[in-house]
């Protein structure tokens, strides 16, 4: 069993900048494909962006792409994603994922049931 937690979330001005974390219990951490997604008020969960365990491949949803940078540090145990030129739109609790996700990275990186362990979730508030 995989306990990831959260942290880094906050309130920022429409343009800002935040730095999630996801620390993990278990040094399996550096096996797994590692995740973030995130869910809005009355919106369902959506994917944001993903890596691979050794970090050579990363993948991103549009609505981030060149704003956000997911990356990791097997050796701390810890998934980041960076968020630059943050928008209201972002404002939402952001998850970390993680597990053995099999498939192309296209196909299965963005899909939450591939996902085994999941954070309790950090907010995100972005005000304009």
């Amino acid at each position: 069993q995989v306990q990831l937690v959260e942290s880094g979330g906050g309130s920022v001005q429409a343009g800002g900048s935040l730095r999630l974390s996801c620390a993990a219990s278990a040094r399996t951490f550096s096996t797994y494909t590692m995740g973030w997604f995130r869910r809005s008020p009355g919106k369902e969960r959506e994917f944001v962006a993903a890596i691979t365990w050794s970090g050579d491949y990363t993948y991103y949803a549009d609505s981030v792409k060149g704003r956000c940078t997911i990356s990791r540090d097997n050796s701390k145990n810890t998934l980041y994603l960076q968020m630059n030129s943050l928008k209201p739109e972002d404002t939402a609790v952001y998850y970390c994922a993680g597990g053995q996700v099999y498939g192309s990275i296209q196909s299965s990186f963005a899909r939450a049931g591939k996902y085994d362990y999941w954070g309790q979730g950090t907010q995100v508030t972005v005000s304009s």
